[in-house]
């Protein structure tokens, strides 16, 4: 696991939006006033927009069939696998999205798991686009509203991916409230036309993404979430939506938002798989109960406990929470196998 002492104290030294504002401002003052080459050189860099940014690509030496059947590995589920197939025939570099709120510690679902399927789709050829989701963290009262410490979440959650391997020669991190900023016509005029488009009930039923019942009492702000996540998948030109099961229900509005907006190619969707919770019938890990998730910043020691303490039926692979870490986090990471060493009385090694 990441030793995260080094990654706090190079977070701190990072622009904050705070600090990029400031800096456009003082950048104004510099030109009215005519200042020295040394007091404009020591001016901040004011963040430029990547979301058309151009760069050479690493092409997949893989043929047609190979990147289909791996990015099809990717998903629990692929909506529609026909159009996965000529998206591929048709483009080289298609693009994969995934949106993350920095809402606080990151678990191995979200660091090793995910670095695995992004590894998986960059050696296909796609370029995957995170979209880094500050606003939508502070719309979900994420870390308290606070934007600043939110960025700085976001920024440790990106010094993790790279920690932990995720090959990032195809790989964007895009932060949303910098690209609004940038784009702010074209987002906004996208979000407005999604709202439009759909009724309340059907925008509704799209708020369990953000981890909330239907049933919820949830803030005016919250009920534009769903919406600007519609947007984001055409906002960032998205071929592929990659993201969890858990986000289906706004990936498929986007599918259905092509039908009412007359948008031809809709995307494809491919939902990964959620990790258990170690814990009896819990179908994910939940950051609100410790014990019940590995957390990227855990000590072995940490781990050891929460393994031993894990529901773990014998004989039983359904439910198992132990059986779904090896599925899918240690034998992708160890395709030669892995030896479970016994004593003769109990099978011997495995």
């Amino acid at each position: 696991m990441a030793d995260v002492t080094d990654v706090h104290v190079e977070l701190e030294e990072k622009l904050t939006v705070e600090e990029a504002q400031a800096a456009r401002a003082a950048q104004e003052v510099v030109a009215a006033t005519k200042p020295s080459k040394k007091a404009a050189a020591a001016a901040p860099i004011v963040y430029e927009s990547r979301l058309h940014e151009v760069r050479d690509w690493k092409k997949s030496a893989l043929s047609l069939d190979e990147r289909f059947e791996l990015c099809k590995s990717v998903g629990e589920e692929c909506i529609k696998e026909e159009e996965l197939r000529v998206l591929l025939e048709k483009k080289e570099h298609p693009i994969c999205y995934d949106g993350f709120e920095p809402s606080g510690r990151m678990h191995i679902a979200q660091g090793v798991l995910r670095m695995i399927n992004v590894n998986k789709l960059t050696s296909a050829g796609c370029i995957f686009r995170f979209w880094v989701a500050d606003w939508f963290a502070l719309l979900n009262n994420k870390m308290g509203g606070d934007l600043k410490k939110i960025r700085k979440v976001g920024q440790y959650m990106i010094e993790i991916w790279k920690a932990v391997g995720m090959n990032m020669d195809n790989v964007q991190f895009l932060w949303a409230s910098d690209e609004i900023n940038s784009h702010a016509d074209e987002y906004w005029t996208r979000v407005i036309d999604v709202a439009r488009k759909f009724n309340v009930a059907r925008i509704q039923r799209c708020c369990t993404i953000m981890g909330r019942k239907e049933a919820d009492d949830m803030s005016a702000a919250q009920m534009m979430y769903p919406c600007m996540q519609c947007a984001d998948v055409f906002f960032l030109k998205a071929d592929i939506c990659q993201l969890g099961l858990d986000q289906r229900k706004v990936n498929m509005l986007a599918r259905e938002y092509c039908d009412e907006a007359k948008i031809k190619f809709k995307p494809v969707i491919i939902s990964h798989h959620m990790l258990m919770g170690l814990k009896q019938g819990q179908e994910k890990m939940s950051k609100s109960d410790p014990d019940s998730a590995i957390f990227m910043e855990d000590t072995a020691s940490d781990v050891s406990r929460k393994i031993k303490k894990a529901y773990c039926p014998p004989a039983q692979v359904d439910g198992n929470p132990i059986m779904d870490y090896m599925k899918h986090i240690i034998f992708p990471m160890f395709p030669d196998g892995v030896v479970v060493k016994r004593k003769e009385d109990y099978g011997g090694d495995k």
